[in-house]
């Protein structure tokens, strides 16, 4: 059974930073794109090379993925936050050698909340 466990939310003034991880176990970790979403849509991946992608317009220059195959982590570094960045951020690993969604396995979330 696959368990992805996120950490990091909070709450932040615009402006400040917030470091989101992402935990996976019950798979190889190498096996695994980790990607980002924010309520529902895709924020930012990083394929198993390592190689990141930035999806969401405007996070790009603000926001790193990054991942660490020997701890099992991926992170998600969002600095000059904005109000707009507010909300329930994901993580999803997608498994590779599986059909579709199927391999696609989802954490619970994690609240941000950015306001003065």
């Amino acid at each position: 059974q696959v368990t992805i466990v996120e950490s990091g939310g909070g709450w932040v003034q615009p402006g400040g930073s917030l470091r989101l991880s992402c935990a996976a176990s019950g798979v190889p970790f190498f096996q695994l794109v980790m990607v980002w979403y924010k309520d529902e849509k895709e924020v930012a991946g990083i394929t198993l090379a390592g190689e990141p992608w930035y999806s969401r317009d405007g996070v790009q220059g603000r926001f790193t993925i990054s991942r660490d195959n020997e701890n099992g982590t991926a992170s998600l570094q969002m600095n000059n936050l904005k109000v707009e960045d507010t909300g329930i951020y994901r993580c999803n690993a997608r498994q590779m050698g599986v059909i579709g969604t199927r391999g696609w396995h989802w954490g619970q979330g994690t609240q941000v909340n950015v306001t003065a």
